[in-house]
């Protein structure tokens, strides 16, 4: 799969997606790299720790998160992505659920779409996605948590996403999907999403793990936000083994590593 100037072999590797946010309410690193200086520093620092990709994000989707204007959310990742393309020869990502602000950002230079609601929130996302003809990361997300069967329900709701793409004209080579792990779920049911992830497979498309410090870490370890690197870790070997494609993390030097070492062993 070709992620800017990139290629990204599929079932061979586990790659790491840095996340950048540019926000100043984001429920791990709110307001740390809101400016274009602290952004970029931070984007340095990820890349050489060894981030294949940076996922820029201007609104944080953490529980009971204020909705943003376009505008505003446009002001914050424009500025952001453009700055980091212009100083990095790395593919960028941009978190974003909406038409405009994903058109924004794709003007801006941006090589991955990146929406946590699965092409369900706004009508026009999956068209721009599919004139921009560049590669999307669909994540599954639901209203309620009303599942009947959790694992056959959340493989519907991504066949739902795939056809909804599908039908827009987002080429099947394009798509990655996300189990959306700490949205829609119980802290039961993440776990068992963890647990299950080899099931996803069965769609076809290549996997994004995003569990980084997430809530399901902290009440398992009863640890607060700061402290679940430890935690993370175990859920990126987790993803190694269940052959994801990417994982979606804040720490990426010891992220990167664990990688290294579980590769190195499934392989040996």
């Amino acid at each position: 799969m070709k992620i800017g100037n990139r290629e990204f072999e599929l079932g061979k590797h586990t790659y790491v997606m840095g996340i950048l946010n540019v926000t100043p309410d984001s429920f791990s690193d709110g307001g740390k790299y809101n400016t274009i200086e602290a952004a970029l520093k931070q984007a340095e620092k990820m890349i050489e720790e060894g981030a294949d990709i940076i996922d820029i994000g201007g609104e944080s989707t953490r529980p009971g998160y204020t909705l943003l204007s376009d505008e505003e959310e446009i002001e914050r990742i424009v500025p952001a992505i453009e700055a980091v393309k212009k100083r990095f020869d790395i593919p960028v990502s941009i978190d974003t659920y909406k038409g405009n602000v994903a058109k924004a950002a794709i003007e801006a230079g941006a090589d991955l779409i990146n929406d946590i609601w699965g092409l369900k929130y706004d009508d026009i996302l999956a068209g721009v996605i599919a004139e921009s003809k560049l590669p999307c990361c669909l994540m599954h997300n639901r209203k309620e948590k009303d599942y009947k069967n959790f694992m056959e329900d959340v493989l519907a709701d991504l066949c739902e996403t795939v056809q909804i793409a599908e039908k827009a004209g987002i080429a099947d080579n394009k798509i990655i999907l996300d189990p959306g792990v700490g949205f829609a779920k119980t802290y039961e049911q993440n776990l068992e999403i963890i647990n299950k992830l080899e099931q996803l497979h069965a769609l076809g498309y290549p996997i994004l793990l995003g569990t980084s410090r997430k809530s399901v870490i902290g009440l398992t370890l009863d640890l607060p936000v700061e402290e679940r690197v430890e935690g993370t870790l175990v859920t990126t070997v987790m993803g190694v083994m269940k052959k994801c494609t990417f994982v979606r993390v804040h720490d990426v030097k010891e992220n990167k590593r664990a990688i290294q070492m579980a590769e190195a062993i499934l392989n040996g």
